[in-house]
């Protein structure tokens, strides 16, 4: 099974790209952000890749992250999604977003995504809500890490934790700090109050 592949861009489709890895050439259906990431033929380029096996096709999607392509993984796992249906939510809306959108019940902004209707953005939610961690969230935020995110992020978990022990829900208390518009230097007691006033606008 491949785990990722490393090439040259050879070529960009509408939903796919070719990459140049020894002389082969890997056809990799991909999102429209990472196809906006990667704009010059030619560059290296490093996807994490699954390989979708059925009796008449085989096919390969890739993401620039590990973490995408996790999140595409959780999607096909649900009945009735399949790949291209995934990379439809994919490309309609980010990763980290969905993840949000997951643990927020925000099933409005699930269905703008081609082919997915209230009823189907409803069951990804309640199939994938307990599979989500809001750890996770915030590791992905802060991205390969600057100091200041890790410190900003450690204060969100803290406040996170402390809404929960107040009596909110995991899910409230995220949406709360995400809604926050705090700086770097914003220490976690600070944090706390301003999310408890977001609190009163749920």
């Amino acid at each position: 099974m491949l785990a990722f592949i490393k090439g040259s861009l050879a070529e960009k489709g509408i939903d796919y790209v070719v990459l140049d890895h020894q002389g082969i050439g890997y056809m990799i259906y991909t999102t429209a952000s990472v196809l906006e990431a990667l704009s010059a033929l030619g560059q290296t380029v490093k996807l994490y890749t699954y390989m979708y096996v059925r009796e008449d096709q085989i096919a390969l999607y890739g993401f620039l992250t590990k973490e995408d392509l996790q999140i595409f993984k959780l999607l096909i796992g649900v009945s009735g999604i399949g790949p291209k249906g995934a990379l439809g939510i994919l490309s309609t809306i980010s990763p980290n977003a969905f993840q949000f959108a997951v643990m927020s019940g925000d099933s409005k902004a699930i269905s703008k995504a081609p082919g997915i209707g209230p009823k189907t953005a409803q069951k990804l939610i309640i199939e994938l809500k307990d599979k989500l961690k809001l750890e996770d969230m915030f590791e992905e935020e802060s991205g390969s890490g600057a100091e200041a995110s890790e410190a900003d992020n450690t204060a969100g978990k803290e406040v996170i934790m402390a809404l929960v022990s107040l009596g909110y829900s995991e899910t409230e208390a995220f949406r709360a700090v995400q809604k926050v518009e705090a700086s770097p230097e914003t220490d976690s007691e600070t944090l706390l109050k301003l999310a408890l006033k977001q609190m009163l606008t749920f």
